[in-house]
């Protein structure tokens, strides 16, 4: 085991919060229950904030920043887990209360971990990350609301070329949801056909100011984006539907009314995939071991070396990222 390791560090120089590549040893981390040799994390538009300094997301600092990890339990004085055990981590504070992900080792509590499914390598894990749970939590939530059918009424995810959206798309399709997905980029939609979209609407046509009461189109959806994209996917939902929100990409206003769903009882499914407690993430899990075309995941994401992560940062943040980044800790 490595004396000393590489991890990218958020540190307070002159009053704002800094992030850049350090040196630690095992005795610099948390004292939690279990070790684990990480090989994988990824990036994500909240890394993104973390680690351009564009956002305050780290609470408590020095933060080793990284929202997610896939790597092998070393050590152990939790019964719950064993070295040589495989797990990912998503969420619980990580980056922000928490010691994160981007780091060749971490010590993590024993209820932040979660078992990998055989299905999935650490790379293909950390190529689904916290987006793509993300996204299956929302598909699981749709499902459990009960409006979205096969060959019924379309299904929407905005944001669809990032990392949320295209888990969203291919899971949605899995199912044999006709999926729309909202994008402004028009050179994505035939990686966005690749994954199962069926049709496309233009971000720029759910930004615009609508009635509160818009023609019913969308079964449901998975929206990223919130503001007045979520407002209007809200406001074209039909009777009974469902939209499962989980970002504010766009915005964290919501400047709407309450007619959609007092008048078509259309609900609003926030999500949360930071403190999702166990059986939901091991659910979501299971949907994606199940339902994620191996084929598909590979054209989502891109593996990166640690050293491209501030980079990475600033063109998540800008837009520039198509579908999903793995960052590999090792090199």
């Amino acid at each position: 085991m490595a004396e000393s390791f590489k991890a990218f560090v958020i540190t307070d120089v002159d009053g704002k919060p800094k992030g850049d590549f350090t040196t630690l040893t095992l005795a610099d981390l948390p004292d939690n229950d279990v070790l684990v040799e990480v090989a994988y994390s990824s990036v994500n538009y909240k890394d993104g904030l973390t680690v351009s300094g564009k956002g305050k997301i780290a609470r408590k600092l020095p933060m080793v920043a990284g929202i997610d990890l896939a790597g092998t339990v070393v050590e152990s004085r939790s019964p719950d887990w064993n070295p040589g055990d495989k797990v990912v981590a998503n969420g619980w504070g990580m980056s922000e209360t928490q010691w994160g992900g981007y780091t060749r080792f971490q010590r993590m509590k024993a209820e932040w971990l979660t078992r990998l499914p055989d299905a999935f390598s650490f790379e293909e894990a950390m190529g689904i990350g916290t987006a793509g749970y993300t996204a299956a939590l929302c598909v699981d939530a749709l499902e459990r609301w009960g409006t979205v059918r096969p060959g019924g009424k379309e299904v929407l995810v905005t944001g669809a070329a990032g990392g949320v959206g295209s888990v969203a798309v291919a899971l949605l399709a899995k199912r044999g949801y006709p999926v729309v997905a909202s994008t402004g980029r028009p050179e994505t939609h035939e990686y966005l056909r690749g994954l199962g979209a069926t049709g496309f609407i233009d971000r720029t046509a759910l930004l615009e100011k609508g009635a509160p009461l818009q023609k019913e189109r969308w079964a449901g959806g998975v929206d990223s984006v919130g503001g007045q994209t979520l407002v209007n996917a809200l406001s074209q939902t039909a009777w009974g539907g469902a939209i499962a929100a989980c970002g504010l990409a766009g915005s964290a206003d919501l400047p709407g009314t309450v007619l959609p769903h007092i008048l078509r009882s259309v609900a609003l499914l926030g999500v949360d995939s930071v403190m999702a407690p166990q059986q939901l993430r091991n659910a979501a899990w299971a949907r994606l071991a199940r339902d994620m075309d191996k084929n598909a995941l590979k054209t989502m994401y891109d593996v990166q070396p640690f050293n491209a992560l501030p980079d990475l940062a600033t063109k998540i943040l800008d837009g520039q990222i198509r579908g999903r980044v793995v960052i590999d800790v090792t090199r």
